[in-house]
C-alpha cells in the first residue's frame, strides 16, 4: 500500500507546469523602522500566511544586457515565523510564455545593497504612478493592501523580487516591441513541520484514503477470486 502512496505522491510533485518557486526559511524578527521612508511608504503588495494568495499582472520584457532576467517586481512577505520553511510560487497560463526568477532578501540586505535599493525604489515609484492599478481593481484583480505594521514593531519580514522575461518569438511586431503584462497567481505556502507544503495536505489525504480504499477492495476481490477457484465445477458435482 505504501508503495502506491509513494508512487502517487511522487507523480503529484512532478506536476509543476507553468510554475516557478523559491523555498526559504523565515528570518529572525527585526525592529521595523518607523522613520520615513518606511515600508508603508513603498506601497508594495503584501503576502502573509493569513493572506497567502495574490492574483495580479506582472510587467515583463525581453532580456537585455542590463536586465538579463527581465523586469523586476517587488513584494513584501510579512508576519512570517522565524525558522519556518516557506515556499512562494508564481503560476501563469501557457498562453503567455514567460521565464520567471524569484529571489528573497532580508531587510538589511536590501537597504545595504545599492543595486537592490535602487531597483526597489524605481519599482515603488513606478507602481504609485501606474494607472493600470485602478484598471486592475476595476477588472476584479485581487490586490492586497500595502504593508502595515502590527501592534508590535518586531516582525519576521522579507522582500520578494520577481523577474519576468518574455520567452517567445513572433512575427507580430507589436508583441515583440511591447510585451504585455503577465497574468499570474502568487502564492505563499508554509510547510507543515517544515516537510510538506500546506497546499498539498488535502491531496496527500486524498491519496492516502484512496490507497486504503484500494487495499480493502483488492483484498475483497482477491478473496472472491480464491473462492471461485476452490468452488467445484458443474462436472465435478455430477461425478460426485
Amino acid at each position: 500500500m505504501w508503495s502506491i502512496v509513494a508512487l502517487l505522491f511522487f507523480a503529484v510533485t512532478l506536476v509543476s507546469g507553468n510554475t516557478e518557486k523559491v523555498i526559504f526559511l523565515g528570518p529572525s524578527s527585526l525592529q521595523i523602522p518607523v522613520e520615513h521612508p518606511t515600508l508603508e511608504d513603498l506601497h508594495l503588495d503584501t503576502l502573509s500566511p493569513q493572506h497567502w494568495a495574490l492574483r495580479t499582472y506582472l510587467p515583463a520584457e525581453f532580456p537585455k544586457n542590463n536586465s538579463k532576467h527581465g523586469v523586476a517586481s517587488w513584494f513584501i512577505l510579512h508576519r512570517l515565523e522565524e525558522g519556518q520553511r516557506y515556499e512562494v510560487r508564481v503560476c501563469w497560463a501557457a498562453t503567455q510564455p514567460t521565464s520567471f526568477r524569484l529571489e528573497t532578501y532580508d531587510l538589511p540586505q536590501v537597504f545595504e545593497t545599492p543595486e537592490l535599493i535602487t531597483s526597489l525604489a524605481q519599482y515603488s515609484e513606478a507602481r504609485q504612478q501606474d494607472p493600470e492599478d485602478s484598471q486592475a481593481e476595476a477588472s476584479g484583480i485581487s490586490r492586497r493592501s500595502s504593508f502595515r505594521r502590527g501592534s508590535d514593531d518586531l516582525s519576521s519580514t522579507l522582500f520578494l523580487q520577481i523577474f519576468a522575461a518574455a520567452d517567445y518569438y513572433t512575427t507580430n511586431k507589436t508583441l515583440m516591441k511591447d510585451v504585455p503584462p503577465v497574468y499570474v497567481d502568487i502564492i505563499l505556502d508554509p510547510f507543515i513541520f517544515n516537510v510538506l507544503p500546506r497546499s498539498l495536505l488535502p491531496t496527500v489525504a486524498y491519496i492516502i484514503l484512496l490507497a486504503i480504499g484500494s487495499w480493502y477492495i483488492s483484498a475483497y476481490i482477491s478473496k472472491w477470486l480464491r473462492g471461485l477457484a476452490t468452488e467445484p465445477s458443474e462436472g465435478e458435482k455430477k461425478n460426485k
